[in-house]
């Protein structure tokens, strides 16, 4: 079968083009492999909190008082604390050792109420100020300490009782009923007796993603 000369340089370049396409294919495919065994070995990260929680008698007793809140002026619901350490990003892993090492030898402590007060943001809507006392900034800069957190901001201990993006008017109105509520709220002296470790994502206000890890009793 007689092929011409210029028939056979075209089918000869087809082929060199098929051959370079399949073998880009090849190293491409071996390049994604790659990628994606590497992003299996990299363990998850999320959003990490630690909270200090009090008794139980003192967290139904601030249960009650945040449902009186939300009855009235909304919001998510979410357990009653003390932030800790805020946000950071970590592995669960990293996490969970963080928090052990941060509760060795950490006794519980006593904090006790200043005021209600109203703040400027979503999660600082309404909450208890408490009183800096050393036990409390020491806890505080103990665990800061121990899990690399760097703030922009210096400690402020408060227990929030109301997450919500309110006017102004609404949040005095707000830290107005909480005193109504609960008559002696405002000079509560509560223990703190755990820390827990949860997963939050300060991206969800509606906190149906936040979730308790693990929590350490305290001595």
């Amino acid at each position: 079968m007689f092929i011409s000369p210029r028939f056979r340089l075209v089918l000869i370049r087809f082929l060199s083009l098929v051959g370079i396409l399949g073998l880009a294919l090849f190293f491409f495919s071996i390049s994604m492999d790659a990628q994606v065994g590497e992003t299996a070995q990299q363990p998850k990260k999320d959003a990490y909190s630690v909270w200090a929680i009090s008794s139980e008698d003192v967290t139904e007793r601030m249960k009650k008082l945040m449902v009186g809140l939300r009855s009235e002026f909304g919001g998510p619901e979410f357990e009653p604390h003390v932030t800790v350490v805020g946000a950071i990003t970590l592995t669960e892993d990293e996490a969970r050792d963080k928090l052990k090492k941060a509760c060795e030898g950490l006794k519980s402590f006593n904090a006790t109420v200043q005021k209600v007060a109203t703040g400027t943001f979503f999660y600082q809507c309404v909450y208890l100020l408490l009183h800096p006392t050393t036990e409390v900034m020491e806890t505080g800069a103990h665990c800061w300490n121990h899990f690399g957190y760097k703030p922009s901001t210096p400690y402020m201990p408060h227990m929030s009782i109301l997450y919500g993006d309110l006017s102004e008017e609404e949040k005095k109105r707000a830290q107005d009923k909480a005193n109504v509520l609960d008559e002696t709220v405002k000079s509560l002296s509560f223990p703190i007796v755990r820390l827990a470790l949860y997963k939050t994502d300060t991206e969800d206000k509606t906190l149906k993603s936040w979730e308790k890890v693990t929590e350490i009793t305290l001595q």
